[in-house]
């Protein structure tokens, strides 16, 4: 079947980008994500349109449409497709691509350069692979130092399809993998332009040959650049922690990125104070770096805050990250596993705890019983766009009508707020 979408024409969306949208997409017989179940075999993203193909024969006639449309709807409702086929094929799993291997993935991103933001990505996952696998990824292209903080080379070896092996970095009882496009290069300036610095991380993000499978930690370009909108569109990023120094002025380009990113559908886990203090090694007095703290204003909460220690500025070893930053991976990982309260207004739809046969119902009797004078708002544990073609039948009018707004508030909650026409 073939759905086309009415819509202005955009960039042609990553293939990683529709597959994870199809997470959403229940196997009615595993109760699962079709990605999950292995029902999900293929996805093509092409400059026509993109070809969806699931073991379709494997269901029961009765449940076999139903899941075809989903499918398809899920696909369309992806920035960019214009365009949807759903195919069957004859069996087999989704290939992964090197990013979905991960059980999270949290990206560290700063509003500002020389807030320490690569230090932070850094420590985490040195202090993350003391309970689990952990892979580190450099995607800051035109800085890219984690080699030098971790002390860690090249050269980078292929596998036997060509792809880029990661480098495996030692400690004492653990290791995790490294990738970055520091390993690649000599040490020349990387001057690219922006297009060339998107190929790259994209590359490398498809490519790379990891074996870890716990915590991908991504260390993002500082400010809201191309590549960082890249990572946050293309990679199934579960969390971001934003760092900060006191400094006002790096406090409010900070509190701007956490919209942005709330805005790209990315949970921000929390924010991590940098240089928030240091103590005096002859006096033992502590004392403030930055005149006063507007981190309180932040709309997001404080994971940390990390003094200015020399502790912080040697090399980290996997396993064993040094005394301040503990506290922080258990913060990290705390705020990314445990489920959060969201804070929805008052008359908001929950389908969250609702059995997937139950959900259409409650929202059309929802949908119908609304005051028409007030938005419709859903709360949902799965991205609820194709909830808006549904609405659209129940209106009777064109799901182009409606003003729709998405916000992934948590790694597991998403809010949808639209106004009918």
């Amino acid at each position: 079947m073939t759905r086309a979408r009415e819509r202005p024409s955009t960039d042609r969306p990553s293939r990683e980008r529709v597959v994870r949208a199809l997470r959403e997409v229940e196997d009615p017989t595993t109760g699962t994500d079709v990605v999950g179940s292995g029902l999900l075999a293929d996805v093509e993203v092409t400059d026509e349109g993109v070809v969806v193909r699931a073991g379709l024969s494997e269901l029961d006639e009765s449940t076999r449409p139903s899941v075809a449309t989903a499918l398809e709807r899920t696909a369309a409702a992806v920035p960019g497709v214009e365009s949807v086929r759903v195919d069957a094929a004859d069996g087999g799993g989704t290939t992964a691509t090197a990013t979905e291997r991960f059980d999270r993935v949290i990206a560290v991103a700063s509003a500002k350069g020389g807030v320490g933001k690569s230090t932070v990505a850094t420590t985490l996952a040195c202090g993350l692979a003391e309970d689990e696998e952990v892979a580190l990824f450099d995607a800051d292209v035109h800085g890219p130092n984690l080699p030098t903080l971790l002390d860690a080379s090249g050269p980078v070896h292929s596998t036997d399809e060509g792809r880029p092996e990661p480098v495996t970095v030692p400690g004492d009882d653990a290791a995790l993998e490294l990738m970055s496009v520091g390993l690649l290069e000599t040490g020349a300036p990387l001057a690219w332009r922006g297009s060339m610095a998107h190929e790259a991380v994209s590359e490398l993000f498809a490519d790379t040959a990891w074996t870890n499978e716990g915590t991908l930690v991504i260390d993002l370009p500082p400010g809201t650049g191309d590549v960082v909108l890249t990572t946050l569109q293309e990679v199934p990023v579960d969390g971001v922690v934003v760092v900060t120094t006191p400094f006002h002025a790096s406090v409010d380009d900070t509190a701007r990125s956490v919209e942005l990113f709330r805005d790209e559908g990315v949970p921000v886990l929390g924010a991590v104070v940098n240089m928030a203090g240091t103590t005096c090694p002859s006096c033992g007095e502590a004392h403030e770096l930055f005149p006063g703290d507007g981190v309180a204003d932040l709309a997001a909460p404080t994971l940390a805050k990390l003094p200015f220690t020399p502790e912080l500025q040697r090399t980290p070893t996997p396993g064993a990250a040094p005394d301040p930053v503990g506290p922080l991976a258990d913060a990290v990982r705390d705020a990314a596993d445990a489920p959060w309260a969201v804070d929805a207004p008052d008359g908001t739809v929950d389908i969250r705890d609702a059995p997937a046969a139950e959900r259409r119902e409650r929202v059309r009797e929802a949908f119908r019983g609304r005051d028409p004078d007030e938005p419709f708002r859903l709360l949902s544990d799965r991205d609820p766009s194709p909830v808006v073609e549904f609405l659209a039948d129940l209106a009777g009018e064109p799901a182009a009508a409606f003003e729709t707004r998405v916000d992934r508030r948590t790694p597991e909650d998403w809010l949808l707020t639209t106004d009918p026409p």
